[in-house]
């Protein structure tokens, strides 16, 4: 293999650096790792290190989880491990030509039908468990080629994560198991690869069993990835970035670990390279030189300094990247770059939260991971789409409710400068649980993002009892010992006597407003935050509780047994100034765990916006105290048919002095805004207009309406983007509604519409944020909801234009005038495909 020198390697790599930090692409994701092809010319040496997304040209079909003959044949002989390399599936002899071709992510139970079965509500109604064994476990296979010339060099096997137990063959070889649904999983498939021709991948996935009470998905349902390194390398996840923000300067302690998998011993260093936000480099640093012998991994560390560095905040969201370069004989053997920020934080038990030196209230949501129309297999682009909703309201901060959350989560909060409550999915110190934690914390611990670590949620049966101390307290040392820089917590809901919440960095509460000024009078130098308030109740569009149609009010007025409103929680949290601020339960609607109602109901009804991320009226409370500009929102709707002379109760949300309210131009009555509530007039119904004027210091500054509309006429699409990149990842996510002969949004409409997609991308998913609609989220129709679904088109990996069209079907009508959309698909820099 050709070598490189630094120099060789640092201008190839200033370039790409400059290019991805510059356009913030999320697509962009594995330029974080420099060792790629994108990032030097390919004909003049082989880049140390090649990270190549593993996504495209799968082939899929269910097994079964009781009867071999449906399941490949595996497990019709108990002796199916006895002999390596046996597996059939898993060579070129097997025919793979009717199984389903797909690309990843994927999750195989967003696309079955719902099963009204009550030990599957807290998964949503799908199928998954083992007595429906014909849908509870899926295949996966790949066939690739690896050049000859990958000989002499590692080859690593990622997987983000999947849902839930894996087993993953190679040409014939069992490689190894995987018995978690979040935490991500790898396998060297150096010895197992078959150089120079094609090689057979396969994974068995078994989703019978979950991990949550909540819906999680089936599959490959996040990236794959191949590495390939020299075997003089950077460990895996080993790399770290710790801050030391000091006056106008910040100290930089630098650490990785370099592994020799070679046969013979190496003397290396590690050099760094410090690229500030701009693509200019900004300082460096080297490591001592070390001998490593074979097989034998050594750890490097070095500091560097800046100089009035660009802090990290969630008004700018600066990110540096270091490259760390492992140099042997004058030569690059391997190359690695890690995404961080600058920035200081600080937990105080009297006043709250700290960064970079300033008090900042923590304005979080809680969120799965699942959305309208892909489940959990979410595109890149729609984790920073789903954050962007969520910032769009004021929230600063996000719990990754409850387990490891995906890299795009975590990079979408890092470069929009959204905080983190971290939290891992099994709350345990034995072997699997600290793994778990682990793989976590090192995974993200260069995430400025990340502000502190959740050992776990709501562990009712390990609280009160005295093992769970001695696990919290093994969980913390861990912690502490692999990310000294974040102090940990737990979502706790009881047992607040006990000494296990005692032993927390900072105490996590879980709702029980009424115990958190007791606690924190007993223990005055802990600091608190809520992990988990609010649920409150609420459906989009709806503005009367129909416990026949399972329909909750979309006013602040209903709430579960064991939570409180938004106006409660908030006022509460807001006026005490320890308290580091809180994160509602939750931002998104999710599927699963329907509440308050049971089937049809498939999605609680929780979410300050719903599955689609269109807002709920309650998204407007939290605009107007958590966000810092003016706010005036007005509703309900004012289409009531039928219901002349009755009394509407009209409700605004505002952060304004004063607003004022007409009903079809004759006042209403004025009213002042009082901190942290709402506004309300009791109104006699007539068709027309209700405008409610917004005054600030004496003038009117906002305005709203709400108009009674006439029937549908013609549906609009419009999408977040019309370019998107060729890459055969991206997406445009459209918003259809339907409009009235004048052209005026109809908040009532609930046609149903079919669509047909041309060009150079397709359909993955439709939604309406209906927590009820049992509508397949795959087919190419929807009704709306309450005057709004949702469409996600994803492109190809050619370049021109997709074509969406929008129509109603001739039965049952009424008829609608069509609608089109063009998407253009711009030319992307596509990876190799192996």
């Amino acid at each position: 293999m050709p070598s490189l020198t630094r120099r060789d390697l640092l201008c190839a790599g200033a370039a790409a650096s400059a290019s991805s930090l510059a356009t913030k692409s999320l697509l962009a994701r594995t330029n974080i790792l420099f060792a790629e092809p994108t990032g030097l010319d390919a004909s003049a040496a082989v880049a140390p290190r090649e990270r190549l997304p593993f996504d495209f040209d799968w082939k899929f079909q269910f097994g079964h989880g009781s009867d071999p003959s449906r399941d490949l044949g595996f497990g019709s002989k108990q002796e199916d491990f006895a002999k390596s390399g046996d597996f059939k599936f898993a060579t070129e002899k097997f025919d793979d030509s009717k199984w389903r071709p797909l690309n990843l992510p994927h999750d195989w139970a967003v696309e079955l039908p719902f099963v009204r079965d009550e030990s599957l509500q807290g998964h949503g109604y799908k199928p998954l468990e083992r007595k429906y064994p014909e849908t509870s476990v899926g295949w996966y296979r790949r066939t690739f080629e690896i050049p000859e010339s990958d000989g002499g060099r590692r080859l690593m096997l990622d997987f983000d994560g999947a849902f839930r137990d894996t087993l993953v063959f190679l040409n014939g070889y069992f490689l190894g198991r995987n018995n978690n649904g979040y935490a991500p999983f790898g396998f060297d498939i150096t010895d197992f690869a078959n150089y120079g021709g094609k090689n057979y991948l396969v994974a068995r996935v078994d989703a019978s069993f979950g991990d949550g009470w909540f819906y999680e998905g089936a599959g490959l349902y996040r990236h794959v990835w191949l590495t390939k390194t020299d075997p003089l390398h950077l460990g895996h996840l080993e790399s770290y970035v710790r801050t030391d923000v000091k006056s106008n300067s910040a100290t930089l302690n630098l650490g990785t670990i370099v592994q020799n998998q070679g046969a013979k011993p190496e003397t290396c260093r590690v050099h760094w390279q410090i690229v500030d936000p701009a693509g200019k480099t900004v300082a460096s640093a080297d490591s001592t030189a070390q001998q490593i012998a074979a097989d034998v991994s050594a750890t490097f560390t070095a500091v560097a300094k800046l100089a009035s560095p660009a802090l990290w905040s969630p008004e700018t969201a600066n990110l540096y990247s270091a490259m760390a370069t492992v140099e042997s004989g004058g030569n690059v053997r391997d190359a690695e770059r890690v995404m961080f920020g600058v920035r200081s934080i600080a937990w105080d038990a009297d006043n709250g939260f700290f960064l970079n030196g300033k008090s900042v209230k923590l304005k979080g949501t809680c969120n799965h991971q699942d959305h309208a129309g892909v489940g959990a297999a979410l595109p890149d682009r729609l984790q920073a789409y789903r954050m962007n909703v969520l910032k769009g309201m004021g929230s600063n901060a996000v719990r990754t409710s409850h387990n490891m959350p995906t890299p795009e989560w975590v990079e979408a909060c890092d470069r929009l400068g959204v905080m983190i409550m971290c939290e891992t999915r099994m709350m345990s110190s034995n072997a699997e649980g600290m793994a778990q934690l682990e793989n976590m914390i090192k995974r993200y611990r260069n995430s400025p993002s990340i502000i502190i670590w959740s050992m776990g949620n709501e562990e009712f049966t390990m609280m009160p009892q005295p093992q769970g101390v001695r696990v919290l307290d093994s969980m913390i040392a861990r912690s502490h010992e692999l990310d000294p820089t974040r102090l940990c917590t737990a979502a706790v809901n009881q047992s607040f006597e006990t000494h296990f919440p005692e032993q927390l960095d900072v105490m996590g509460f879980n709702y029980s407003l009424k115990v958190i000024d007791a606690w924190h009078a007993a223990h005055p130098k802990v600091p608190c935050v809520g992990s988990e308030t609010a649920s409150t109740l609420s459906t989009r569009g709806i503005y009367e509780t129909d416990k026949l149609r399972n329909w909750v009010s979309a006013y602040d007025v209903n709430h579960t047994r064991w939570s409180e409103l938004a106006e409660e929680w908030w006022k509460f949290y807001a006026t005490r100034e320890w308290l580091a601020g809180g994160f509602a339960w939750t931002g998104f609607d999710y599927r699963g765990e329907p509440t308050p109602y049971g089937w049809p109901s498939i999605n609680s009804e929780f979410g300050i916006v719903d599955m689609c991320g269109f807002p709920k009226d309650n998204y407007f409370y939290y605009k107007a105290w958590w966000g810092n500009e003016p706010v005036l929102h007005l509703f309900p709707h004012w289409n009531w048919e039928e219901r002349e002379g009755e009394i509407i109760s009209v409700w605004v949300h505002s952060n304004l002095d004063e607003v004022e309210l007409f009903l079809n131009g004759k006042t209403q009555g004025s009213q002042k805004v009082q901190p942290f509530t709402h506004l309300e007039w009791k109104v006699k119904y007539e068709p027309g207009v209700i405008e409610a004027r917004g005054s600030k210091n004496g003038q009117v500054v906002l305005t709203e309406k709400r108009e009674t509309t006439d029937k549908p006429e013609s549906i609009k699409l419009s999408a977040d983007r019309t370019t998107i990149d060729a890459d055969g990842q991206d997406i445009a996510i459209v918003r259809i509604e339907i409009l009235d002969k004048d052209g005026r949004h109809v908040p009532t409409a609930d046609n149903q519409i079919s669509f047909k997609v041309t060009g150079e991308g397709a359909l993955i998913g439709v939604g309406n944020g209906d927590p009820n609609c049992q509508e397949s989220d795959k087919e190419p129709k929807r009704s709306l909801f309450n005057g709004l679904a949702q469409l996600i088109l994803q492109a190809s990996r050619m370049p021109g234009t997709i074509t969406l069209e929008a129509y109603t079907e001739p039965w049952p009508g009424p008829h609608l005038t069509t609608a089109k959309l063009e998407i253009t698909t711009s030319k992307a820099q596509l990876r190799p495909a192996l």
